[in-house]
């Protein structure tokens, strides 16, 4: 079964990556092409439906290696709906309601096709069983991927290499945990979204889309229900909170302020990790560079948890492996306080500004602007109060 993942993923990755030339010159065709806004980092109107080279890379790779299984029809057949649904909206711009209808169809076809959690297991809990609220509980889990995805797409190849990274190791655990079919498509997952990376990496020369960062949600979803949810593994629910933290922390950073404000939370803004990144002096390509180390860093803390022999059979701790589990989770949990600090103190760049004015008034605009390049680079200034 492994062989046949690696096949998938050879031909997910060569597949996108010979498509997507061709869709970006349809997208030029049919005028889907994402504007410069002022809250994007796009320097020029670049050609969107991506999605429909990701989907491609995803069922041929799908028809030729998964097993024909309800579940994995049911799951390629919602992908095709929702690209579909992410499509129009590429080209005409569907409303939040429109689009929303959408992403619920497409989890509730997988939710039809057995692609739902009835129970799972929880560290010193045990057992949980979800009776009837265990489809609508999926259907909702499905929706909020799709959109945690949809969210952290802002910026040159971080939602495609994100879910490259995701989807390899939610693969190294599927196939560990023996979800066999849930590794084959997570496989399909990360060449699909790497082959489409080698054109959408800063500079882009075409963007995916909510064609297909709600695809790459939707088959995300599915791998961790398929992958993770359904099995009776302590660190089920473990798994993929650690993995997609990056975009789930993004997700909710964003989600509360827009509450915060009362603006809606569907709304587009410039609160992103990566919005303050580039308000911080950060490239594109280094800001990426950041978001995939930190994402890598929690995938491989993800994939540890699984490895690590860090308990006995009998739920004894082992000793030496449970203080290396331990080193690890820390570094994960400091890289994150780390970096989430830097993102929210060092946004406050125009208060800094104003305190060098309040110092000395006759500080020239080049001199105020010269101290806070080195303030950001050095991170040594006086607090802000």
């Amino acid at each position: 079964m492994e062989t046949r993942a690696l096949l998938a993923f050879v031909v997910a990755l060569a597949l996108t990556t010979a498509v997507t030339p061709f869709v970006a010159r349809l997208a030029r065709r049919v005028g889907a092409l994402d504007p410069v806004q002022e809250r994007g980092l796009a320097s020029e109107p670049t050609p969107l439906l991506g999605g429909l080279a990701i989907l491609t890379g995803v069922l041929v790779a799908g028809a030729l290696c998964l097993p024909a299984t309800s579940e994995m029809r049911g799951i390629l057949g919602a992908a095709a709906l929702i690209t579909a649904v992410g499509l129009l909206d590429d080209v005409r711009d569907l409303s939040p309601g429109v689009k929303l209808l959408g992403q619920l169809a497409a989890g509730l076809i997988c939710v039809l096709s057995g692609v739902r959690v009835d129970d799972f297991t929880l560290p010193f809990l045990g057992r949980v069983e979800l009776g009837d609220v265990g489809g609508p509980l999926t259907l909702i889990g499905l929706v909020a991927v799709m959109n945690v995805v949809n969210f952290s797409d802002g910026v040159d190849g971080l939602a495609a290499g994100v879910c490259a990274i995701s989807a390899i190791g939610f693969s190294v655990i599927a196939f560990d945990l023996r979800q066999e079919a849930a590794g084959i498509l997570a496989a399909c997952i990360a060449g699909a979204a790497l082959g489409f990376l080698i054109h959408n990496f800063h500079p882009a020369s075409v963007f995916m889309g909510d064609s297909g960062s709600n695809l790459l949600g939707l088959l995300l979803g599915a791998v961790i229900v398929e992958g993770s949810l359904k099995t009776n593994a302590l660190i089920a629910l473990v798994v993929p909170l650690v993995i997609l933290a990056v975009p789930f922390l993004d997700t909710g950073f964003v989600v509360a302020k827009r509450i915060k404000y009362r603006r809606p939370v569907y709304a587009g803004d410039s609160n992103h990790f990566h919005h303050r990144f580039h308000r911080m002096g950060f490239s594109q390509r280094k800001t990426v560079l950041y978001l995939y180390a930190w994402t890598t860093t929690m995938t491989g803390i993800a994939v540890a948890l699984r490895f690590v022999p860090y308990s006995e059979s009998n739920g004894q701790l082992n000793a030496g492996w449970a203080a290396v589990m331990g080193v690890l989770l820390l570094i994960g949990l400091s890289a994150s306080i780390y970096l989430i600090y830097v993102l929210e103190i060092l946004k406050l760049r125009r208060l800094r500004a104003w305190q060098l004015r309040r110092e000395d008034p006759d500080t020239s605009e080049h001199e105020i602007d010269t101290r806070l390049e080195e303030d950001l680079e050095t991170g040594e200034f006086t607090a802000l109060r």
